[in-house]
């Protein structure tokens, strides 16, 4: 059970990662890459943050006794 909460955790962190990009791209916050076509695009925020807060569900889990 140890190694599946260890995975857990490191997909959640990347999860949590990527859902940031996301959501600061959708914003125009960060712009890069230059050419991509999530910048200031609000679903992408929305997609983000999603990510996100499921990435932390999954940390939470797995940091759970």
């Amino acid at each position: 059970m140890g190694a599946l909460k260890g995975i857990l955790a490191i997909v959640g962190v990347a999860m949590i990662l990527v859902g940031g990009l996301w959501a600061l791209q959708g914003l125009d916050i960060v712009r890069w890459p230059a050419e991509s076509f999530m910048l200031g695009d609000t679903v992408w925020t929305r997609n983000g943050v999603i990510l996100a807060v499921v990435g932390v569900v999954l940390v939470w889990f797995a940091r759970k006794k």
